[in-house]
């Protein structure tokens, strides 16, 4: 498959919306996640509700075009779920990329479907559930 099938104007057109989603320092949970494969890197910072789901965030963003989406398709979506979502979700979406199972059901994910079979773009995909997991595990327990 070619590059450019690869980065689709689509694909290429979600790496713009992180600028809707600059990093915030100042909120009280924060998670990184690197990519073994590419060297790429994510930092989140998150806010949640009352009950424990996310409710702002903000992204620091070190990746090629296909992480860049990644975190832009998770950030459109994240707001409303929480640790177990994301935990749930990160296994799911890994399976899909292995082939082992059918695409998650997160919003927006079959744009990148062309960046399945590359799989040293895997881990960059992964990096934003990845970082929420870390930002979430971090969270006070509720009570």
């Amino acid at each position: 498959m070619s590059a450019a099938r690869l980065y689709t104007p689509q694909l290429l057109a979600l790496t713009v919306e992180l600028a809707d989603f600059p990093p915030i320092e100042s909120l009280p949970l924060h998670g990184d996640a690197r990519a073994v494969t590419c060297g790429s890197t994510l930092g989140l910072d998150i806010a949640l509700d009352q009950a424990g789901r996310i409710e702002t965030l903000g992204l620091r963003v070190r990746a090629c075009a296909v992480g860049q989406a990644a975190a832009a398709i998770f950030a459109r979506h994240a707001p409303g779920r929480d640790l177990a979502c994301m935990d749930a979700m990160h296994d799911r979406i890994e399976g899909w990329l292995d082939g082992d199972a059918p695409i998650a059901d997160w919003p927006d994910l079959d744009l990148l479907e062309a960046a399945r079979i590359y799989p040293a773009r895997h881990g960059a995909i992964l990096l934003p559930w990845r970082a929420a997991i870390a930002a979430l595990s971090s969270a006070p327990a509720a009570g």
